[in-house]
């Protein structure tokens, strides 16, 4: 709590006119993120109706009873909170549950916007931010029909003990030297999707890394306290604390840590729709995944899914769907994880390594884990919630390969999921999703299906024919980072975390 307290001392003390970070913010528009109204969209691809499909994909067109078998007729609000782990996903695995298996899609799908929107390219001076506008982002995306509004970005300061996470341009000059776009958080907003939902769902998704694994490499196994409340042996891997806690004040981008960003932005949105039927979801792949937790886990905490209602209060629930995530703290982090009754789904590849650090020694598999705990030994690690256990091999539409970064692939992984329909059961893709998806952003498709490798990416990479004809890259508009109102909602966090938690 030292630390919730202090971070926002140090911020009001720097920062006496919040107009020098947001000098052109509308603060009557909070609801949603302001942006420019000028913008102009390359002209759309055309859409081509493959009738030759079939005769590629033969195993798409294959049906199978016993498969199907699992189909559940009930509708999704009437079982959103079994779907969201209330049971801890109890019967829902094996067999796969249908709706079960489209929820894990649609949230890893929500996961996979943040690759798909980031700018990656280090010869471009965007290099590390969101391509697209707040207002247009899933629009951009094609995934307009999800539901949700972008409510803000999330951005995170570079951390010199993760410096391989970060993209950064080649180029002088630069949108920023400090930040690089981290997650969005969004809300439910169509009437109908909340409806099919049974609560308006606010989501927070984190971004991990597609292809660049040299991360892992920086991990040091060392635990920091994690100081969210007064219990200083609950630990957290100390590089993933630093990303989510770490700010700089001379950044318009980062002056808030992502921590009290995401903090900020979900009490906001919390007391809009107060007395609304709500639920929290958080999702991220590889890294993004260990933000995932370590945010839930934050909120959670912090009892800011604690709504006081007079005489009595609701909790929100907190659901994690987490991809190819690493080890994020101490048995007494997964301990403390589960007394708050924050629900984790960990979809995994067995193949995948990074699932399996830190702590590839002293984890929650090794026997005598509560005794090393118990001497403050500094590797020790525990996986938090249920494993959905994938395995690439199983799948006909992938080739043999050694290459981690296939293993480790988010694409690759929801593809599993939409085959898998149980233990011993045969593979057989249920939503028939789209295999080509998997080779965005690898080689990991067999060849007979004529799928280039690395085939993601804009049309031109971005650049557009002037009138004149000369080629260009296009100035974007700029993108408004944090709203003013941020430094409010954040203190209102340590407020009631100081009344109502009697912290210091």
């Amino acid at each position: 709590m030292a630390s919730l307290q202090s971070s926002f001392s140090n911020l009001t003390n720097k920062i006496q006119n919040p107009q020098q970070f947001f000098p052109t913010w509308n603060s009557t528009k909070t609801r949603n993120l302001n942006f420019s109204n000028k913008i102009s969209f390359p002209k759309q691809s055309i859409v081509v109706k493959c009738s030759t499909i079939p005769s590629l994909y033969p195993e798409i067109e294959e049906t199978d009873q016993e498969h199907l078998s699992c189909d559940d007729t009930r509708p999704v609000n009437e079982i959103w909170r079994e779907l969201q782990g209330c049971n801890d996903w109890e019967g829902l695995l094996d067999p796969m549950n249908s709706h079960l298996r489209n929820e894990i899609l649609r949230y890893g799908e929500l996961a996979q916007a943040c690759y798909d929107s980031f700018d990656f390219d280090p010869h471009s001076k965007y290099c590390g931010t969101c391509k697209y506008q707040g207002e247009h982002f899933f629009e951009r995306l094609g995934m307009a029909d999800k539901g949700y509004t972008l409510t803000r970005y999330l951005y995170a300061t570079s951390n010199i003990n993760l410096p391989n996470f970060f993209q950064k341009s080649r180029l002088s000059s630069i949108w920023s030297q400090h930040a690089n776009w981290m997650g969005y958080v969004a809300v439910a907003t169509d009437e109908e999707e909340i409806r099919r939902l049974g609560r308006r769902d606010i989501v927070v998704a984190w971004r991990g890394t597609v292809t660049y694994l040299e991360w892992i490499h920086d991990l040091k196994d060392i635990l920091h306290p994690a100081h969210f409340r007064n219990d200083p042996s609950i630990k957290i891997e100390s590089g993933f604390f630093d990303l989510y806690t770490t700010k700089e004040n001379t950044c318009r981008y980062c002056a808030f840590s992502a921590r009290e960003q995401v903090l900020a932005e979900i009490r906001r949105i919390i007391h809009r729709y107060r007395g609304e039927n709500l639920s929290i979801t958080i999702t991220g792949h590889s890294l993004g995944a260990a933000l995932a937790l370590l945010s839930a886990y934050d909120i959670a905490e912090v009892e800011l899914n604690v709504v006081d209602d007079g005489e009595m209060s609701t909790k929100i629930p907190i659901t994690v769907y987490s991809f190819s995530g690493p080890r994020v703290g101490n048995l007494k982090f997964k301990e403390r994880c589960d007394e708050l009754g924050i629900k984790v789904l960990r979809v995994t590849n067995v193949h995948d390594k990074v699932p399996t650090v830190p702590g590839i020694i002293t984890n929650e598999k090794f026997l005598y884990q509560k005794y090393i705990d118990a001497i403050s030994f500094p590797w020790s690690y525990a996986h938090v919630g249920v494993e959905l256990a994938l395995d690439h091999t199983h799948s006909p539409f992938l080739k043999n390969t050694n290459d981690m970064r296939c293993a480790h692939n988010l694409e690759a992984h929801l593809h599993l999921v939409d085959g898998y329909h149980g233990k011993d059961r045969r593979f057989c893709l249920a939503t028939k999703r789209d295999i080509a998806l998997v080779n965005k952003s690898c080689d990991f498709l067999k060849s007979d299906y004529g799928v280039p490798p690395y085939w993601w990416q804009d049309e031109h990479k971005g650049m557009v024919r002037c009138s004149d004809g000369r080629w260009m890259l296009p100035e974007r508009p700029r993108v408004e980072a944090l709203p003013p109102d941020t430094a409010h909602h954040f203190e209102q966090v340590i407020k009631y975390a100081k009344s109502k938690l009697h912290l210091t």
